[in-house]
């Protein structure tokens, strides 16, 4: 596998980029594109699948590549992989439901594949603001093909708009679905993880009362109340015209009890009348969780250290490294989200693409495959000799 990446902030610009990583006589058969919502997309997705390039990908919240971070721009990975060592699916929901969706693509992945392995990508929320259950996807696969399935990936963004995400598979694209680059795991080895690296504070609380993503009650108490009780007086809540959080939920998200690591849930909205917090996926009464302390630079070190111990571990090198950050992470890490980004680059010493999510897919550090929020999920790809 050679792999190399390519950014702009045109289709001029992409073009002539494809045609200088061309000159040397690399001639790639797949392009992993993720693309800000201000771009033409159409016509940058057309300009590889006009050159005989597979394309895969989603649009984004920020884009990143070796040493280099952007906004309303489009970065691409470009591999030269062997076309039987992988496949790209598509699926648009239309009238079915996620799970539907979801287990249709893991059984024609095993129709492709013995041991098939995921690049992941689905929308996150639509045209018409229907949201996506990353955990009904995750579940769903795991159902078809077993928990040791590896995936890795990340939900489409829309520049922080909230206004519709897209994924695309060569001609095709959706705002409301998923597709994936199934890899032959028998051909291709994936080392990955997915890691938040937030500290907790306090006791364990519960969630008595809830209503899908909202949170009505915590230890019988008005959630709001609470919530705004932890953050103390020092702490004030930011919010747009909509009421959602814009700062305060991404540095101080809910760390649900799971049963090996816990779950991120950001805090994305409040609603005064109800006395409630939304956050950003369903959240079941019972949940027990704790809440978070703002983020420092352990953060950072924690994710490069494991992501270090990993890579000693395996004894592998890398040919090509996806990342998939939250966005909630940029806005709370700031410039320490590219010290992360590209210390993960530089540890693995390969050619690297990756965007900001509104939700990731990846292995956590006890090998379980999961959905998540703010975290980093991060693979390397190296064909298997």
């Amino acid at each position: 596998m050679l792999a190399k990446s390519i950014k702009g902030k045109s289709t001029e610009e992409i073009k002539l980029a494809l045609e200088q990583s061309m000159q040397d006589g690399f001639n790639p058969t797949l392009a992993i594109v993720f693309i800000s919502i201000k771009q033409d997309r159409k016509a940058i997705t057309e300009l590889f699948y006009q050159n005989g390039i597979d394309v895969f990908g989603a649009t984004s919240c920020g884009e990143f590549t070796d040493g280099n971070q952007d906004t309303g721009s489009a970065v691409i990975l470009l591999l030269d992989i062997k076309k039987e060592h992988y496949s790209i699916l598509f699926e648009a929901i239309g009238d079915r439901t996620i799970s539907d969706v979801a287990t249709v693509l893991a059984k024609e992945a095993l129709k492709k594949f013995k041991r098939p392995a995921f690049i992941l990508c689905s929308t996150a929320i639509s045209l018409q603001g229907e949201m996506m259950s990353g955990e009904a996807v995750v579940e769903s696969i795991k159902s078809v093909i077993g928990p040791h399935i590896k995936f890795y990936g990340g939900m489409a963004g829309d520049d922080g708009t909230f206004s519709g995400t897209y994924v695309f598979a060569n001609d095709k694209e959706t705002d409301i679905g998923l597709a994936a680059l199934v890899l032959d795991e028998e051909k291709i080895s994936l080392h990955g993880m997915s890691m938040s690296g937030w500290k907790t504070i306090g006791i364990t609380r519960t969630v008595t009362k809830s209503d899908g993503p909202w949170v009505l009650e915590i230890d019988n108490q008005p959630a709001l109340d609470l919530y705004l009780r932890y953050l103390g007086e020092g702490v004030s809540i930011a919010t747009n015209k909509y009421g959602i959080l814009e700062e305060t939920g991404v540095y101080y998200p809910f760390q649900v009890e799971d049963d090996s690591e816990p779950m991120m849930r950001t805090p994305m909205e409040f609603d005064k009348d109800r006395n409630a917090v939304k956050v950003d996926f369903e959240i079941v009464q019972g949940t027990k969780f704790k809440f978070s302390v703002p983020p420092d630079f352990d953060i950072v070190e924690t994710v490069l250290e494991n992501a270090a111990g990993l890579k000693n571990e395996t004894g592998e090198d890398a040919e090509a490294l996806l990342v998939f950050s939250c966005a909630g992470r940029l806005n709370a890490l700031g410039p320490l989200a590219k010290m992360e980004n590209d210390g993960l680059s530089e540890l693995w010493n390969a050619p690297m693409a990756g965007f900001f999510t509104y939700g990731e897919y990846g292995m956590k550090e006890t090998g379980q495959q999961t959905f998540c929020s703010t975290t980093n999920s991060w693979v390397a790809l190296k064909e298997k000799k």
